[in-house]
């Protein structure tokens, strides 16, 4: 349990980061507290999307992840980001990605920073 708290926290500072440095990625809320809590549910999203709909994704498109020596990851990231802010969007969350070369830079902003989270914060379970 512990664990997964720690990852949702650390998706949600990523989420945070890539909001603040890109201007395509929204998240717009009344309050500080409401953005906060979208922020965590969008985190929740976006790591059920991640265990879910990504392993299935890398598997399809494996012989393009060994032709370009796994750069064809950024695109998959992109695309599980994009996945979320329409999921979002379905749930009536104030999250949303404008355009597929800002999730391209909005996957790799949360992949650098959710792994530099993920170091610095405890994984006891």
């Amino acid at each position: 349990m512990m664990n997964f708290l720690v990852k949702t926290i650390a998706n949600a500072g990523a989420l945070a980061v890539a909001v603040w440095l890109l201007d395509k990625i929204t998240l717009t809320g009344d309050s500080t507290g409401k953005k906060i809590g979208t922020l965590i549910i969008v985190a929740l999203l976006f790591g059920l999307v991640n265990f879910l709909v990504k392993p299935v994704v890398k598997l399809l498109s494996l012989p393009l992840l060994i032709l370009t020596l796994g750069l064809f990851t950024l695109v998959v990231n992109a695309l599980m980001l994009l996945l979320t802010s329409w999921l979002a969007d379905l749930l009536d969350l104030s999250f949303h990605v404008e355009g597929f070369w800002t999730a391209v830079l909005g996957g790799l902003i949360i992949s650098v920073v959710s792994w530099a989270l993920n170091v610095v914060l405890p994984d006891k379970d």
